[in-house]
């Protein structure tokens, strides 16, 4: 029982490297596989510490009140990520909204343009190039990795399914974006990523 929400954090909670791995794939930039391992364990230390600190939490409050805390976090994350969906899919339209949302929180301008992270301007991310991204990355884990650990999802198990996740996440979008099928993914990956955690939420609330 423990396996579904566990993988289903995880998941949730790596979309963003999948759409960094499109993003690059539409470019036709390339990660090193050490660059790729090296943001999975920095995404992966940041999830696990986020979740120990929300266990942390659960102990000044009852069990219930934990449970009900987390679950309605999880969910208001979950509709979060989906506006944020939204807006970026009226950037084109609506250019000062963008801007004042990456003025507010700089490092979603590097979630939203992953070649930021290219420095040097030489279609490669290397190993330092990687550690900026890796970080940005591991900003949007943490609020849901606090949440999903109050509501009790297994740390252990969370933590292993993001370091796979976020390996496969990278390399899959890196595929995926030099395909015809990038437009489609890069668009609604966002929106399943919303969905999940609120469903995620919604199971951990009535379980």
């Amino acid at each position: 029982m423990h396996l579904l929400p566990s993988f289903l954090f995880a998941l949730s909670a790596n979309i963003d490297s999948f759409t960094v791995g499109i993003s690059y794939g539409i470019k036709k930039m390339k990660i090193s596989p050490l660059s790729t391992i090296l943001i999975a364990l920095i995404a992966t230390a940041g999830t696990f510490l986020s979740m120990v600190l929300g266990k942390f939490l659960i102990k000044f409050m009852s069990e219930n009140i934990a449970n009900i805390i987390g679950s309605g976090f999880l969910i208001l994350m979950g509709i979060w990520f989906i506006i944020d969906a939204v807006i970026k899919n009226h950037c084109n339209e609506n250019k000062k909204l963008c801007n004042a949302e990456n003025n507010l929180l700089p490092y979603k301008n590097l979630l939203d343009n992953p070649e930021i992270a290219d420095a040097d301007n030489s279609g490669y991310i290397d190993v330092k190039e990687s550690i900026f991204l890796a970080f940005a990355l591991t900003i949007n884990n943490v609020g849901v990795g606090i949440g999903a650990s109050i509501t009790g999802i297994n740390i252990l198990l969370a933590t292993i399914f993001t370091f796979i996740l976020s390996t496969t996440g990278l390399v899959a979008g890196c595929v995926i974006g030099s395909s015809c099928l990038s437009k489609f993914f890069g668009k609604y990956a966002p929106f399943v990523s919303g969905i999940s955690i609120i469903i995620l939420g919604i199971y951990e609330l009535i379980i």
